[in-house]
């Protein structure tokens, strides 16, 4: 194999001409244009362009919530929608606790809500939530073959709204939603 490199590369001369003598000098690769970063209320600077994640978990989501949000840096350059299986009954005081949690605002979605970066969104009871163009839409809670599916709906959505094949989030457990 060594043999045949250097069999390609043909003979060699010992005595180097003045132009190869001279060190080449490479020129960097013109990467993708840079976006101009963007100043946002608090100073910081953002990429113009960020990803929103959907995150689904059942009624018992709240530690997984928790420990994710606790780990998060406070400058992370994207949206995060929580979609919890919620009982339609009862107020939920998931923002309240997750907002203990984080440095991140945390707030429960109220319909047409546009999406920011460093955000937390939770969604509330008794709805199903979409996104579109950036903004969070609700509607009356909707049970197909009586079961009521917000995570699968809302990553659906995310996944047509970011023009991916795949949606960005996770919904661990039965795998029903």
């Amino acid at each position: 194999m060594t043999q045949e490199l250097v069999d390609r590369k043909g003979p060699r001369s010992k005595t180097k001409s003045p132009a190869s003598r001279q060190r080449r000098r490479f020129r960097p690769i013109q990467s993708a244009p840079h976006r101009k970063p963007k100043t946002i209320d608090h100073g910081t600077l953002v990429d113009e362009s960020f990803q929103v994640v959907g995150i689904g978990a059942s009624a018992g989501g709240l530690e997984a919530f928790t420990l994710l949000l606790r780990e998060l840096p406070p400058d992370i350059n994207m949206a995060l929608v929580l979609i919890q299986h919620l009982d339609p009954t009862y107020k939920s005081l998931l923002t309240e606790l997750l907002s203990k949690t984080t440095k991140l605002p945390v707030t429960e979605v109220t319909d047409g809500m546009q999406v920011k970066p460093r955000h937390v969104y939770v969604i509330p009871p008794n709805t199903s939530m979409t996104i579109s163009k950036g903004a969070l839409h609700l509607t009356p809670r909707v049970e197909v073959d009586r079961k009521h599916m917000p995570i699968d709906l809302f990553l659906q959505s995310l996944s047509l709204d970011q023009k991916n094949t795949r949606p960005q989030g996770d919904s661990p457990g039965t795998h029903q939603d």
